[in-house]
């Protein structure tokens, strides 16, 4: 029997659009495929395997590149600059850590160490945060089941929150008290610390982080805002015993405690304030005895010594 105009069309479309389904996924896992690699030095980028050539742009400590091909001395990358910045050209072959290097995540987890005590000194090299955002992070990108890599996302989880809580906490609206009325860090990499690392103490300082979004910015005298972040505070500790982050969380819990004492005063709930006294020395207590070694046992005999001596704890207050 003929097959029909229609029928031909029919069936080339259909075949059409079977090629460019299965071609899309292979394009995707010839990608994946690829070497890729990360600088530990800033580079030059050339149109041409040649230092004469024209230089293209200049390539970051950590920015991740993927390699097109190697010669003798130089390697074609396309290199991924920033969000919507790609550049493609010729890097010199030094200080390149390839993801199929042997113990590259090491060298990449120690370059970012490295970077990161840069940051902290006060003349460091100038964006010596960024290089170790960047080279924790690729530690986690290109060797995921390495056994640092838990610790590596949450470092470069843990720069980022920093660089960006400077940020958030510059601006007026820092000093909203409600925590909805300004603009928090970004939750994302903390948030893929829990997922992809639970059960470890990654996971716990990142769910640790994860609370400070959810403070007031000033508590201007009311008890909303102190009990609300004491009940996660102390929430946090007893969900979290083991976390490096509990006895930290325990304190924070009993100073707010403490703090309540006297603005229950101000809002005429003396039976609430005696109850706050009563929990801002069993929760210090609980510091004490839980985590004997921790800077935060001491800490909280401090605190528990000036509840006891009906000490305000909120406040200017002068007696």
């Amino acid at each position: 029997m003929p097959v029909s105009a229609s029928t031909r069309i029919f069936s080339t479309t259909v075949l059409f659009v079977f090629l460019l389904s299965t071609l899309a996924p292979l394009d995707n896992i010839a990608f994946a495929a690829a070497e890729r690699g990360a600088l530990v030095r800033v580079a030059n980028i050339y149109l041409s395997p040649d230092t004469n050539s024209a230089k293209l742009a200049e390539i970051e400590r950590g920015r991740e590149l993927v390699v097109l091909e190697s010669t003798r001395d130089w390697v074609h990358v396309e290199a991924l600059l920033g969000p919507e910045k790609t550049v493609t050209g010729w890097v010199l072959d030094k200080g390149l850590v390839r993801n199929t290097n042997p113990d590259g995540d090491k060298i990449l987890f120690g370059e970012g160490a490295d970077s990161e005590d840069e940051a902290s000194r006060r003349h460091g090299r100038r964006g010596a945060d960024q290089d170790a955002l960047r080279l924790y992070y690729r530690v986690y990108d290109f060797f995921p089941a390495s056994p640092i890599a838990g610790e590596a996302l949450y470092r470069a989880a843990d720069v980022r929150w920093q660089l960006e809580r400077s940020e958030v906490m510059s601006r007026p609206s820092a000093r909203e008290r409600d925590p909805m009325l300004r603009e928090g860090m970004d939750e994302e990499w903390m948030r893929q610390v829990t997922k992809k690392y639970p059960g470890t103490k990654w996971a716990d300082l990142a769910a640790f982080h994860l609370i400070e979004n959810k403070l007031c910015g000033e508590w201007q005298g009311s008890s909303k805002c102190p009990e609300k972040e004491a009940d996660l505070y102390e929430k946090y500790a007893n969900d979290r015993p083991q976390s490096p982050a509990a006895p930290q969380a325990l304190y924070l819990a009993a100073s707010r405690r403490a703090a309540l004492i006297d603005i229950y005063k101000t809002e005429e709930q003396k039976k609430k304030s005696e109850e706050s006294r009563a929990k801002a020395l069993a929760l210090a207590q609980k510091v004490v005895q839980q985590y004997p070694q921790s800077d935060w046992a001491t800490r909280a005999q401090g605190l528990m010594f000036l509840v006891q001596q009906n000490v305000t704890t909120f406040g200017n207050s002068v007696e």
